[in-house]
């Protein structure tokens, strides 16, 4: 949806299923139901979630035809793709394997270029479009120093290839595309620092004489497509979880000159641990369920932070931590900021709308991304249409 200078959808990663046909299945049932909710007469964008699977079935002509006819059928369009969750994403235990396979191998590579080349074919014309993806690899798989920079030289490779073939696409076909990489808890990269690290000490050292010899360009060219081509995620509730505010970490950004190709708006759990510390723990209980990783960092008086791996683990310590609040990776409904004992980083969500609203050259994409109706406690569940429909509503009417 066209809302200001922005492209605005939610991400169906929200929807089960692995296969096309189960894909379409679901954008057929609820983007009719969800644009007759928000009462949207215009263009209705789409946040596509293609698995490895769906994007093998889509390659076949006969297939993506049928998307788009079906797409000026519903006056719909596809301007960016979530590429992070290669296979299952639902309905099995997902955890540290939602960054498998990584960036050292050509299994994510392959899968990365192909979903590229199927958005060209569906992105409108005079529009660009992003993927966003893995933050590298998952750092809990590299024992050492030595085995994370074997990684980060093989992954820095691989991405090479992927600015090799957006510029050719850019080139014969006029459709400008990035790479959205999305920094997450426990990744390889989590922070705006460690981002600022990926530019400064692998694509730019160490990918652009690669990409210069692989086109026979100038070393200045190299990095230019290099800083185009490969942008940021910046996945609100992510960033909120370490502890970084929204306009600290765009100015970092313009700063290295590193684009941000993609905002993901999305809400972490929050509590404060100076509550009865028995009956937080049984009160996160229902949280700590078994599909997803939801790691914790928490923030000590001195400001220091300290990370759990996931939420079981964090709450074995929760009695002798030494920390004042604690922010969850479990992506809650944005339209509620506040769960009795527990709170939700909205205000984060809301910091980054008024930056957007005073500098909407931040980023031309939004997306909602809220994955996690279906292991939300009982008590905060909804019919997934009017779920889904309540969260842009509520964007919506901040962003007017």
């Amino acid at each position: 949806m066209q809302v200001g200078n922005f492209q605005f959808s939610y991400c169906s990663n929200i929807h089960p299923g692995e296969s096309w046909e189960a894909t379409f299945q679901n954008l057929k049932l609820y983007i009719p139901r969800i644009r007759q909710k928000l009462q949207w007469e215009g263009p209705f964008g789409i946040g596509l979630r293609l698995s490895n699977e769906a994007s093998l079935d889509l390659e076949e002509e006969e297939k993506l035809h049928a998307f788009q006819a079906w797409l000026k059928e519903e006056n719909a369009y596809v301007f960016t793709l979530n590429g992070f969750p290669y296979g299952d994403f639902h309905h099995t235990r997902v955890k540290d394997q939602v960054h498998a396979p990584d960036w050292t191998t050509a299994e994510r590579t392959n899968y990365t270029i192909r979903s590229f080349q199927i958005l060209a074919q569906l992105l409108p014309d005079g529009m660009n479009g992003g993927i966003s993806t893995s933050p590298i690899s998952y750092r809990h798989w590299f024992k050492n120093q030595e085995e994370k920079a074997q990684a980060m030289e093989q992954a820095t490779s691989n991405l090479m290839e992927v600015v090799t073939a957006l510029a050719k696409i850019h080139s014969e076909k006029g459709k400008f595309l990035h790479l959205d990489i999305e920094p997450e808890p426990d990744g390889i990269l989590e922070n705006s620092d460690e981002v600022l690290w990926l530019f400064d000490s692998w694509l730019i050292p160490e990918g652009a004489p690669e990409l210069s010899k692989k086109l026979a360009i100038s070393l200045p060219e190299a990095e230019k497509l290099i800083r185009d081509h490969i942008q940021v995620c910046y996945d609100i509730c992510h960033f909120a979880i370490v502890y970084e505010h929204p306009a600290n970490t765009f100015t970092k950004f313009k700063n290295a000159g590193i684009k941000i190709g993609k905002i993901q708006i999305s809400a972490a759990l929050k509590l404060n641990l100076d509550e009865n510390r028995s009956e937080l723990h049984q009160k996160l209980l229902p949280f700590a369920e078994s599909t997803y990783l939801h790691q914790v960092v928490g923030r000590r008086l001195d400001g220091s932070l300290i990370s759990y791996p996931d939420l079981p683990q964090a709450l074995e310590h929760i009695q002798e931590a030494d920390e004042k609040e604690w922010r969850i990776h479990f992506h809650v409904p944005l339209f509620v900021e506040s769960y009795g004992t527990f709170f939700s980083t909205q205000s984060s969500i809301l910091n980054v709308l008024s930056e957007l609203k005073n500098h909407p050259e931040i980023t031309e994409h939004l997306e909602v991304e809220t994955y996690t109706w279906e292991v939300l406690p009982d008590a905060m569940r909804l019919e997934l249409g009017e779920s889904i429909s309540r969260e842009l509503e509520w964007v919506l009417q901040r962003l007017a």
